[in-house]
């Protein structure tokens, strides 16, 4: 049995839906249909995967509906993070699907985000001090774990390459700071894997309950990011559309109080109880050995 994270374990035992999180259909056409993702939920399923994901359940909702067959069912137009909740799309045909995608960033007026990021001076960072609204536009790398960062300069893997980047914009906008956290709005020029946490970690940010980038604090045991609007033209009818989902309103209320004492995220805490066997060939860090290793080295060992 394979080594379980103690985030992973948390969640196990007390997240309410944990394995049993849902969707929400907010429109649906022939061409086309718009959900809201609850966190902790795989978007599309990936090589050789089995599990419930929010394709697999809207093409369940579909068939109940007797609409599916082989030439309208879900199709992927886009992706949000498996912990990132919020509003998406797919196609229900496939030539729906070629010009969504084909005609993506024409048709989709505005995509906003909305994240809840912690206040980090120590972290190791390029600049902390981010203005109320602007661009961020480095370029981002992947580490062995397929976890996307902003590497320094000069700053190679493990068998001495540089890191392969690609360019990324993010716009962004605090809508409110507090004491110790503050609460983003964001948009995309470019959608590459996990841009906005990467962005905002590379400058002091990291968003709560973001395990893969350092974050401290934990407070809603899940990654605060959330897709709150898309608005976009109908691709086939031309008609103008918009979806709003706002994101849990504990947030403001976190941000606005701060966070003056905060718990130890749920990642540092040893699983004790839950004691499981390490797969064949792998051998769990210590402390003291992970603490000597950079963030590229550990990447996601044990996910």
């Amino acid at each position: 049995m394979a080594y379980v994270k103690a985030s992973t374990q948390f969640k196990r035992e007390n997240k309410p839906d944990y394995g049993h999180e849902k969707i929400e259909i907010l429109y649906q056409d022939q061409w086309l249909v718009v959900i809201n993702k609850a966190s902790g939920l795989l978007s599309v399923p990936y090589p050789g995967s089995k599990v419930r994901t929010a394709q697999s359940l809207l093409e369940d909702i579909l068939r109940k509906q007797g609409s599916v067959n082989s030439k309208h069912k879900p199709y992927v137009v886009h992706r949000l993070d498996r912990d990132t909740s919020g509003v998406m799309m797919f196609a229900l045909t496939e030539a729906a699907q070629q010009k969504i995608m084909n005609t993506w960033h024409q048709m989709v007026t505005e995509r906003l985000y909305h994240a809840l990021a912690e206040k980090n001076p120590k972290a190791n960072i390029f600049d902390y001090d981010l203005l109320d609204s602007g661009i961020i536009d480095d370029d981002i790398a992947q580490n062995a774990h397929n976890v996307g960062f902003v590497p320094k300069s000069g700053q190679v893997d493990n068998k001495g390459h540089e890191f392969k980047t690609v360019h990324a914009r993010t716009h962004y906008k605090k809508l409110i700071e507090g004491p110790s956290h503050v609460l983003f709005e964001l948009s995309l020029d470019t959608g590459k894997k996990n841009q906005i946490r990467a962005h905002l970690a590379a400058h002091g940010y990291p968003l709560a309950g973001d395990e893969e980038h350092r974050a401290h604090t934990d407070p809603f045991h899940r990654l605060c990011l959330h897709a709150r609007t898309l608005e976009f033209d109908h691709p086939f009818t031309g008609e103008h559309l918009k979806f709003e989902v706002p994101e849990p309103e504990e947030w403001t209320l976190y941000v606005q109080k701060g966070d003056k004492h905060p718990q130890k995220p749920v990642w540092d805490i040893p699983v004790k109880a839950h004691k499981e066997e390490i797969e064949l060939g792998e051998r769990k860090l210590s402390r003291k050995q992970a603490a000597h290793m950079d963030f590229i080295q550990r990447g996601k060992k044990y996910r």
